[in-house]
């Protein structure tokens, strides 16, 4: 009977040793693969609303204010990424887009050109419309007792003038584009409005790094599991070593995969081997993602005209289409302009131009709306964008978008430690 005994603790020993590196392995891929998802999703806050918490979270450390919904008074989780969708988009200008040009830089790539032809071939249709519009808006009798053929004459000076116009709209607005247009908030915006486009620039540019964390993860935790057996079955065979272990096994897991896909930033030589972080060394690759990204959903053609129109800055275009404008209702009255003054009063004469101003703002935005349009000229600023990200250095390129998760690492870290300690105590649970 004590053989058997011998033998069945000595069966059960051999069994426990042999799965720690397992177990080890799982903490390792389990930690990794969870982590990667609590970084993305949910791409909004699921959790409840606690009364009082908001309050008291401005008393916490700062770390945990940072918690995902913290602030907000809320117990639940949001990915670290999205909700970070504001912040993100700032970094993401500092460290990439504002170091790619300035926005006069950007409005170049967009083509004036071909802006002002868009323009002109949509406004084609419409102009007649358009003046017959505002006419009837601001003053209905002078316009219907117009002889036809002065309204005819009316038209006809607009359709004159009308290329010149245009090109003169789109050549003042890129004289003063770097005033009138500011990137780096309308970049926020789209990104803020889009927490799913903060995902993207991440998961489509770091997608095999992602994965490489997670398979890393398993290898890893399995080959610190063979001397965490050792150590734990045959040295130090205190209950508590195992998920002390495995909290170290999780924490350094998670630490090693997200520094070996940033650092060493420049290349390194290790004997025969020269290392460098996976993310850096294919950054032309990358380049081409992020530069689909940016010119496909954020720096594009619709987004900078609503941006002119309609941003922060839209009254100083409005001011700069009434400068350019200004002379073309002139213009159009001809001769007639005194007349027209003293009919309509100066003050109404001068509410004319200013609808000019206005419709003409509105026709250009539906006008570059247009998403066929918008994708032939986002190609040439894919282009530049690519060009400009594969010439950034080293240094730069890393911090594009290792500076959004890098305050929040910590919190990968402590989930990996937790699991670690967690899968310790299961292993004993199970093996004793």
């Amino acid at each position: 009977m004590p053989t058997v005994l011998y033998a069945n603790a000595v069966d059960s020993q051999t069994l426990s040793l042999l799965t720690i590196p397992l177990f080890t392995g799982a903490i390792g891929y389990v930690t990794n693969l969870t982590g990667v998802w609590m970084l993305f999703f949910p791409i909004r806050f699921h959790g409840v609303r606690v009364p009082g918490l908001a309050a008291l979270a401005t008393l916490l450390p700062r770390r945990v204010q940072q918690i995902p919904g913290m602030m907000q008074g809320g117990i639940g989780w949001q990915g670290i990424v999205p909700s970070r969708a504001a912040k993100m988009g700032s970094i993401a200008v500092d460290r990439g887009i504002a170091k790619l040009g300035g926005a006069g830089d950007f409005y170049e790539q967009l083509d004036p050109e071909a802006i002002a032809e868009q323009i002109l071939t949509t406004a084609r249709g419409e102009i007649d419309e358009v003046v017959e519009g505002i006419m009837e808006r601001e003053h209905p009798q002078l316009w219907r007792d117009l002889p036809e053929r002065l309204r005819a004459l009316v038209y006809a000076r607009v359709h004159e003038q009308l290329p010149e116009i245009v090109r003169a709209i789109t050549e003042r607005i890129g004289e003063h584009v770097d005033d009138l247009l500011n990137v780096k908030l309308m970049v926020i915006r789209h990104i803020e409005q889009n927490p799913e486009l903060a995902n993207r620039i991440f998961l489509d540019v770091g997608r095999k790094e992602l994965r490489f964390i997670v398979n890393f993860g398993f290898f890893f935790g399995f080959f610190l599991g063979i001397p965490t057996a050792l150590v734990t079955q045959l040295v130090l065979t205190q209950w508590w070593v195992l998920p002390i272990a495995g909290v170290l096994i999780g924490y350094t897991t998670n630490l090693l995969g997200i520094r070996m896909i940033f650092e060493p930033v420049r290349p390194r030589r290790l004997g025969p081997l020269t290392i460098q972080g996976f993310f850096i060394r294919r950054q032309p690759e990358v380049a081409t993602v992020y530069a689909d990204i940016i010119a496909s959903d954020i720096v594009t053609m619709s987004n900078v005209a609503e941006d002119l129109m309609h941003g922060p800055s839209s009254d100083r275009t409005r001011q700069v289409i009434e400068v350019v404008l200004r002379p073309v209702v002139d213009r159009a009255a001809g001769r007639a302009r005194p007349a027209v003054q003293m009919a309509v009063g100066p003050r109404q004469y001068a509410a004319i131009r200013s609808s000019v101003a206005e419709e003409a703002a509105g026709r250009t935005v539906a006008s570059l709306a247009d998403p066929d349009f918008g994708r032939a000229q986002s190609e040439r600023m894919r282009e530049f964008v690519a060009r400009r990200v594969g010439e950034m250095g080293p240094a730069d390129f890393s911090e594009m978008l290792r500076t959004v998760v890098r305050e929040d690492e910590w919190l990968l870290y402590l989930h990996g430690a937790v699991l670690g300690f967690g899968a310790g105590l299961l292993h004993l649970a199970i093996f004793g």
